[in-house]
């Protein structure tokens, strides 16, 4: 049906970025440490940078804060990979559970594990919850976009079958057809368009000073991106569609968009009512 002769070449790019002796280092792995860093160093300048009294925390429980969710990402990340997506296999493969160097990471486990990080370390500090879960949205974005290029970079999760210009085909791909290149659509939706919309609702509307705002946006714009983004991306080939061009991607992040969007209306609506109750 596509001419994979009319697609541009794929970039063949190693996944291991560097090696020492047997020890590799692979891309994937360096996104999730640089989009933590980029996290720690940008929730630490927004928490620096605002008024003492209306500090959400203090920039030393950043690191906390950074040390716990980096645990709630990688084991939320991995079991709900497993859960989701491939319970089926695991249950006669609990030994390649914790694989993770064999790749298999889910968002939506991935930030469940970081809401419990939050919530444990907003109850530890005695701050204010949906203000903590505030700063973690905020520095979420870089890593998702992160994430996805070290997706591209893997040739993996690559897109349904294009007769588009810059269609690839991807080297692992059994079919061998052109394909969208939907990790870096992906990228750009997830991490980069929702990064800037935070930043622009933190720095133009003040969005931080009513708990719950920005991690509405948050959850409301990735579960919009993902979806979009999904109607590109080929399902997994254990999952397929669910109904029609329906796939287990936007099943999952649908109430996302519902619970944001609560989120949103329940933080303006508190901070609406503040001067009539005073």
């Amino acid at each position: 049906m596509f001419d994979f002769l009319l697609a541009i070449p794929y970039p063949r790019i190693d996944p291991t970025a560097f090696a020492i002796g047997p020890f590799a280092v692979r891309w994937y792995a360096l996104a999730y440490v640089a989009g933590l860093v980029f996290a720690w160093w940008h929730v630490r300048q927004v928490v620096a940078g605002r008024p003492a009294g209306k500090r959400i925390m203090e920039p030393k429980d950043v690191d906390d804060l950074l040390f716990w969710a980096t645990i709630g990402v990688v084991l939320g990340g991995r079991i709900g990979y497993v859960l989701f997506y491939k319970p089926g296999y695991y249950i006669h493969h609990l030994d390649e559970v914790l694989s993770l160097w064999k790749g298999g990471m889910s968002f939506h486990g991935g930030l469940i594990g970081v809401i419990l990080a939050m919530t444990w370390i907003a109850y530890a500090r005695k701050r204010v919850l949906l203000s903590v879960y505030d700063l973690g949205a905020l520095a979420t974005p870089i890593g998702l976009f992160l994430g996805r290029m070290a997706n591209f970079v893997n040739g993996e999760l690559w897109g349904r079958p294009s007769d588009v210009s810059w269609a690839m085909v991807f080297p692992a791909d059994p079919l061998q057809v052109a394909r969208h290149p939907s990790q870096l659509y992906q990228g750009v939706l997830e991490g980069l368009c929702l990064f800037a919309l935070l930043w622009y609702m933190r720095k133009r509307h003040d969005s931080l000073s009513r708990p719950g705002e920005i991690g509405g946006f948050f959850c409301a714009g990735y579960g919009v991106a993902r979806i979009v983004g999904e109607f590109f991306r080929e399902p997994d080939a254990h999952l397929g569609y669910l109904l029609g061009p329906i796939t287990m991607g936007m099943v999952l992040s649908l109430p996302l968009v519902v619970v944001g969007a609560f989120f949103v209306w329940r933080a303006r609506k508190r901070a609406a009512a503040k001067p009539a109750a005073a």
